[in-house]
């Protein structure tokens, strides 16, 4: 009777699993986050904003008198060398002995001189023929709203003229210079002394003089 021989047993190498194994789904993982990074409050507190607004009214309050300046900046200017014109010419007609006329041309915004010699032969007003005395033309922005010369009165279109005398006289007169913001300034100038005095606002000879 042959015996059957006995299988070795099966090493732990050759053992086959019965079943799979089920491997993690590493998907399915949760993933711990990174913390994240602290976050700051930004911003300004209401003790720096109140002093930022407090410098800056300050400034405000500082150059509000330059911006009211460069706003009738022509107006002032206009007025001024309309001004030197005029006093410029009183003390040419005292001293030369000349009768020296100056022409508001309202139709074009522009004033010019003429002069006439009362001992010529044949007194009569021409162009005066000083180098640089040719006509001024105001500026855009600026207008002559007016003129008022003693003895004629009030000019608001064509050409009118007030005359400077040789024995230190002139017609009292009476100008109104407005610009395109309806600023207006006053210039007048005074008969006895030839003085030209300007002031802001729409002023009749007697305001003017009394300030």
């Amino acid at each position: 009777m042959r015996l059957r021989s006995k299988a070795p047993p099966a090493s732990s190498f050759d053992r086959r699993p019965t079943s799979r194994r089920r491997l993690p789904n590493r998907a399915c993982r949760k993933v711990r986050p990174f913390p994240a990074p602290e976050r700051f409050a930004c911003g300004f507190t209401l003790l720096e904003l109140a002093v930022v607004i407090f410098i800056m009214g300050l400034m405000m309050l500082i150059a509000m008198p330059y911006f009211g300046g460069l706003k009738n900046a022509q107006l002032r200017s206009a007025a001024r060398t309309m001004a030197g014109r005029a006093t410029y010419l009183y003390e040419e007609a005292s001293a030369q002995k000349l009768v020296i006329r100056m022409v508001f041309d309202l139709d074009h915004q522009s004033y010019r001189v003429l002069v006439l010699d009362p001992y010529a032969a044949r007194p009569i007003f021409t162009a005066d023929p000083a180098p640089g005395d040719t006509p001024v033309v105001l500026p855009p922005n600026v207008a002559i709203r007016d003129v008022t010369v003693e003895g004629i009165g009030t000019c608001r279109r064509g050409m009118i003229a007030c005359q400077f005398y040789p024995d230190g006289y002139v017609d009292a007169t009476l100008v109104h210079l407005v610009d395109s913001n309806g600023d207006v300034m006053t210039l007048g100038v005074n008969p006895l002394t030839g003085q030209v005095r300007i002031a802001n606002g729409d002023l009749t000879q007697r305001q003017l003089y009394l300030r």
